[in-house]
């Protein structure tokens, strides 16, 4: 090794004995996290026991659709952590967070419709990693005034990584501050290191929880990719193209890592693959009009100045679409448990599915009951549906309303979203002003058929150009 251990200790110790405040380590269970916190653990097991009085939080973040080897693999090793610390005297705690029901991959994308992240919208970056990871550490300063979070990052992942650590570090100091949360700091004692530095190092130092170095030198080599770090910032990279991502990223091409695993032999990963690459193929603009609705979330339509791409701004995916993903997911699902090595494996769980059916009945006015109906012709089972959840409607209503509304020439859409407006309020789901607000908003949405719009938006474009030929002959 060309790094100086002693040294490496030394550094953390001090670091540690020189304030009052309690330490945050990020784990995902890759490589420079899992050396940061095997540095820290040996580092502070040699002070004498009076000194060890700041606690140490080590927190992993489950975004609910990781990998499933990952999954595995952190949790193994958070409860090696956790059992070891104890036995060891250490006053250091393991935490698994995850990001609540509503900010969900599967709520978002099924419940609400996103479409998948891209480089420009990467709308599950901060409901599912960061606001997990922040709602800890902001408790953390609330309870004991600051926080210094200790993570794996080093200089030599890439140029910008190195100009943002540089940013903000604190002059004379160890620390720096971060770029978001006040009253936290960052230390990174692997800063310095290099890819082969922190490979040598876990592999000639064995882990002080029992863990092995060398399975997950084979989960990299299996993987033949990186980890995805503890994100708290918008400026940490996707981790789409690393075996440490989620399994239905969408923000790279080619999901090389998961090729790989499949083919070093996890071939029951390959139903999961098969339908991250659906999902990315949706993101192709000649399968935008198929997938997606031609009305915002608001319920308006945004179109373009000609020439500039297709006419219309597509919104989010169409519910027939959202009841076709929920199918095949749940199929893959079944084919997960069938093949893999847990017959008891959760791709989507019961709760997202709770919340989802409730979108869809409040929101996307799915009368039919459609999430019960995909659940139980694909599982061939069933759930504790909650009875709850301020349904009153149903199939044969929406068919009556339907044939009213045709008669009367009134959208039934907009018929629809205002008797959900008032049933909402009769079953005491927010006040006078969330009601009216509800009403305002289905009166303000755009009930015209897709054709009709498009109709209308081509007869504005020539109006105008029209007017602009008439100016310029002038």
């Amino acid at each position: 090794m060309t790094i100086d251990l002693p040294a490496t200790y030394r550094d953390i110790r001090e670091v540690y004995l020189s304030n009052t405040m309690p330490w945050v380590i990020g784990y995902s269970g890759g490589k420079d996290s899992t050396a940061t916190l095997q540095l820290v653990w040996l580092a502070l097991r040699d002070l004498p026991r009076d000194q060890l009085t700041k606690p140490i939080f080590v927190i992993a973040t489950d975004t609910l659709v990781e990998t499933p080897l990952i999954v595995d693999h952190v949790n193994n090793n958070l409860g090696q952590i956790g059992r070891a610390a104890r036995e060891a005297g250490l006053p250091l705690t393991v935490h698994r967070l995850t990001p609540e029901v509503n900010d969900s991959f599967w709520v978002n994308l099924l419940g609400r419709g996103y479409p998948t992240p891209h480089s420009r919208f990467r709308w599950c970056t901060e409901r599912m990693k960061i606001k997990p990871a922040d709602s800890f550490i902001l408790g953390t300063v609330a309870k004991h005034g600051d926080v210094v979070l200790v993570l794996g990052q080093r200089h030599s992942e890439s140029t910008s990584r190195a100009q943002v650590m540089d940013e903000y570090r604190i002059t004379g100091s160890r620390l720096s501050r971060h770029s978001t949360l006040p009253r936290a700091y960052v230390y990174t004692p692997i800063d310095t290191f290099s890819t082969d530095d922190v490979w040598s190092y876990l592999l000639s130092v064995p882990s002080p929880w029992g863990g092995n170095n060398r399975d997950l030198a084979s989960l990299y080599r299996s993987a033949q990719s990186g980890e995805c770090p503890l994100v708290v910032d918008l400026s940490t990279p996707s981790c789409g193209n690393s075996r440490f991502g989620c399994w239905v990223c969408t923000v790279v091409e080619r999901d090389r890592s998961m090729e790989a695993l499949i083919d070093n032999g996890e071939e029951w990963m390959a139903p999961m693959l098969e339908f991250r690459d659906f999902l990315a193929a949706t993101q192709q603009p000649e399968r935008r009009a198929e997938v997606r609705d031609y009305r915002r979330r608001d319920g308006q339509v945004h179109y373009r100045k000609r020439g500039q791409g297709e006419l219309l701004i597509r919104g989010p995916y169409k519910l027939e679409f959202r009841q076709d993903l929920l199918a095949r997911l749940l199929d893959v699902q079944n084919q997960v448990r069938r093949d893999g090595p847990d017959p008891q494996y959760e791709l989507i769980s019961p709760a997202e599915l709770y919340a989802i059916r409730r979108l869809w009945r409040a929101e996307a006015q799915d009368w039919e009951d459609s999430v019960k109906r995909i659940y139980r012709d694909v599982t061939h089972s069933d759930l504790p549906w909650p009875e709850d959840d301020g349904a009153i409607f149903g199939e044969a209503e929406r068919a009556l309303l339907a044939q009213i509304c045709a008669e009367e020439d009134l959208p039934v859409g907009l018929m629809i979203a205002l008797i959900e407006s008032q049933h909402q309020a009769t079953a005491g789901l927010g006040g006078r002003a969330a009601t009216h607000a509800r009403i305002d908003a289905a009166l303000h949405s755009d009930w015209r058929s897709e054709a009709d719009v498009v109709a209308s938006v081509e007869r504005h474009h020539q109006l105008v150009e029209a007017q602009a030929s008439g100016i310029n002959r002038a």
